[in-house]
């Protein structure tokens, strides 16, 4: 197994861990997770800034395997489909934690796993007929904004909350909106695949 490879599944296996980290009711096994007050105002637990420093790490290794690969031509069918997969269990899973735990609107994984569902379908059909569609500037600024704005929530959106604004919360209804449009752009560069003639 090659190097990007080994950092995809790494990838999977720190995602998982976040998800356990984050689901598991912990005081049900006598585990209590230390919270803290900043500012006499903002509650922070312990659990939350470990999976924060962990989906960090996570997200660096999405840069990485990536550049890795295509720098060294190690680019592998098992590679890109792991890396759909890891990808998909790192931002949607923590999504719906973030969701169930009263961090973000339950709207927003609706919306990011159904756009997901639509251009993975696309880019399946473009793929029986032999071609490849690139991701789209919107789809690459929506991952951008996605990622720091999650990182940021999971920090409790410090340092900005200290002053009133939800720059992470912010971030990630802007990779909502850009993941629409970038599936809408999927739709149209893939839609003769769909042709009933």
């Amino acid at each position: 197994m090659n190097l990007p490879n080994k950092l995809t599944i790494g990838r999977i296996i720190t995602a998982i861990i976040i998800m356990v980290l984050l689901m598991v009711p912990w005081y049900s096994l006598g585990i209590e997770f230390p919270k803290y007050v900043l500012a006499g105002k903002i509650v922070v637990d312990l659990k939350y800034i470990i999976a924060g420093i962990l989906f960090i790490i996570a997200s660096l290794t999405d840069f990485l395997d990536g550049h890795i690969a295509r720098s060294r031509n190690l680019v592998t069918d098992f590679g890109k489909v792991m890396d759909a997969i890891a990808d998909k269990i790192l931002v949607n899973g923590l999504l719906i934690i973030l969701a169930y735990d009263g961090f973000i609107n339950i709207c927003i994984p609706v919306i990011i796993i159904t756009r997901d569902v639509f251009v993975d379908a696309f880019k399946m059909a473009s793929g029986n007929k032999g071609k490849v569609v690139a991701a789209s500037y919107a789809g690459k600024a929506k991952t951008m904004c996605m990622m720091i704005g999650m990182a940021l929530t999971m920090f409790y959106n410090l340092p900005f909350e200290l002053i009133g604004i939800n720059v992470g919360y912010a971030l990630i209804i802007i990779a909502t909106v850009l993941s629409i449009i970038s599936g809408v752009e999927y739709y149209f560069n893939t839609k003769e695949t769909f042709s009933m003639k």
